[in-house]
């Protein structure tokens, strides 16, 4: 071995550990999330995982090196309090000099409510022309704002570019060039806007349902990760406020975050090739936790097992959720690797319908930016295996 290559290779280490040293620290609740902030930060540095994937996101408790993490981040990711509401507490405790951002708060996505009771309304497929509109765009015109987006010659910009008008470009394309109108866009207005667009009724009117309040969640499904569509606006978000924290390498985080969206865009592609032979098909999940990429993918679960993943069903549910699938003949009842496979053979005991196992959180993936994709990928194909 030569010295030239030694001392080639010896730069090389140590640039990378100069990099290492200087990133920014960034901590993020759930597997999914940090595989979208890994794949943002790569070449700079790697933020740490709070909750592993193989634990409940509502039940976990933060351990020793959880709350160092959050001590020592600049910015912290998390999905928000709808499904994680514990860790705020620990958020404004041990990451009192951190930027938070809870990703369900940001503009450009469409939040959904949980559907009530064990079995869902027939799915209108006509609804899939009109989810283009889940971020005020097209999908052509999407991909168009995020190749102007990442023209990156003026950085100047990005840096001081704040959270929330960068998320308002995200779902305001008439107004694409003007941001300064975007200054005075509050929470409370994103909220209404939220609660406009769904086209729900009053939330109140959904407290008084018996079903919704055995959600451990807020008012809103908090599953948003599993739309890559959603994704792609977070990676702009995510993009833009680590820049915002480290300007020296806001070129490296928007670079990586443009080329993230475009593999999103072909994973789309390969994920709607893998369901096509399955559209209409009818199957039950475990809990409701899929209707994001049921959107996105123009498929729809006929029920759920469980109320919710925090309680185990009641005998009455499982026997309704076992009637719609003897009576329509669904095919396919979906399981998940941390819940009781029980309770899933109730269902399906005698009816001929098969099983597989889906998992919205990456249990036994590993972490780091392919988790993301290959937890989708998964998703897909176990359940397109189920029939």
């Amino acid at each position: 071995m030569s010295n030239r290559f030694i001392a080639a290779s010896s730069a090389l280490l140590l640039s990378a550990c100069i990099a290492s040293a200087d990133a920014p620290k960034v901590a993020v609740d759930i597997a999914p999330v940090h595989s979208l902030v890994a794949k943002v930060m790569k070449g700079v540095g790697k933020p740490d995982l709070i909750i592993p994937a193989g634990a409940s996101p509502h039940e976990y408790q933060l351990k020793p090196s959880n709350a160092k993490s959050l001590e020592k981040a600049k910015l912290v990711f998390w999905i928000g309090e709808d499904l994680t509401p514990w860790l705020e507490k620990g958020l404004s405790s041990l990451a009192k000099d951190a930027s938070v951002t809870a990703l369900l708060d940001v503009d450009g996505i469409r939040l959904l409510d949980f559907r009530e009771g064990a079995l869902f309304e027939a799915h209108d497929h006509s609804d899939h022309d009109d989810h283009d509109d889940h971020d005020d765009h097209d999908h052509d015109k999407h991909a168009k704002k995020e190749d102007d987006h990442d023209d990156h010659d003026d950085h100047d910009d990005h840096e001081g570019h704040d959270h929330d008008k960068h998320a308002k470009k995200e779902d305001d394309h008439d107004d694409h060039d003007d941001h300064d109108d975007h200054d005075d866009h509050d929470h409370d207005k994103h909220a209404k806007k939220e609660d406009d667009h769904d086209d729900h009724d009053d939330h109140d009117d959904h407290e008084g349902h018996d079903d919704h309040e055995g959600h451990a969640h807020g008012d809103h499904d908090p599953h948003a990760w599993l739309s890559p569509q959603i994704a792609k606006v977070w990676l702009n978000v995510i993009a833009a406020k680590l820049s915002e924290i480290d300007p020296s390498n806001a070129g490296t985080y928007f670079a990586n975050a443009n080329s993230a969206r475009q593999d999103l865009d072909a994973l789309s592609e390969e994920i709607n090739k893998i369901l096509d032979p399955i559209r209409d098909k009818k199957f039950v999940v475990f809990h409701d936790a899929y209707q994001y990429f049921e959107k996105d993918f123009n498929i729809s679960a006929s029920g759920a097992i469980s109320l919710g993943d925090a309680s185990d069903p009641s005998p009455a549910r499982l026997a309704e959720v076992r009637k719609r699938v003897v009576d329509e003949a669904v095919e396919c009842v979906l399981a998940e690797p941390q819940y009781k496979k029980g309770l899933v053979k109730a269902v399906i005991e005698g009816t001929g319908s098969n099983t597989a196992v889906i998992d919205p959180l990456g249990v036994d993936l590993e972490a780091g930016p392919s988790l993301y994709e290959n937890l989708i990928r998964n998703l897909a194909t176990n359940l397109a295996k189920c029939f």
